[in-house]
């Protein structure tokens, strides 16, 4: 495999990372499902939580949501292991959960992951949850109303609008 080769399906699995934290954010269960190959699996022993297949893993996503009113997952990059059309990786996060129930959960977690390489690029085979520390003390904060967030940056905040807008040089603005 070429230097350029192992580059690049680095980036792409750490694109699938952070889609897979963006989907589970965002409550998009559908493309959380589609990040992984059709027997791919989840599991979360802690939680006596595994999920084996798609359809499975959508229904997991939406059992979460209903399950909490206020989920933050924060993802930082680990390690990656490539061996052709495979490859195993950790990523670290940090996650805060406000349940329903009025109960709270702060973790602190590894995904085990293993990887393979499709004809829609990389996706996951299995991401394994390993919690390292967890906190069930009720959190102090609350949860907000929601205002809703933009999907896009708000008009203006474009590079050509950007462009548009700056003062020509030698211009007093």
């Amino acid at each position: 495999m070429s230097d350029f080769q192992a580059i690049a399906d680095r980036v792409e699995i750490e694109a699938l990372r952070a889609e897979f934290t963006d989907a589970v954010m965002m409550c998009d269960h559908d493309r959380l499902a589609s990040l992984f190959t059709p027997g791919g699996a989840v599991r979360i022993p802690y939680g006596g939580i595994e999920a084996v297949g798609r359809e499975a893993i959508r229904a997991m996503s939406e059992r979460r949501e209903a399950f909490a009113d206020c989920f933050v997952q924060t993802t930082h990059p680990g390690s990656i292991q490539l061996e052709g059309d495979i490859a195993s990786g950790r990523a670290y996060l940090f996650e805060l959960i406000h349940v329903r129930d009025g109960s709270s959960h702060l973790n602190y977690a590894i995904y085990h992951d293993r990887y393979q390489r499709t004809s829609d690029g990389w996706k996951f085979t299995e991401r394994a949850y390993e919690v390292r520390y967890l906190d069930q003390s009720p959190l102090a904060g609350s949860v907000p109303q929601a205002t809703g967030a933009p999907a896009d940056p708000p008009a203006g905040n474009t590079p050509a609008a950007d462009t548009a807008a700056a003062p020509k040089a030698g211009r007093a603005a």
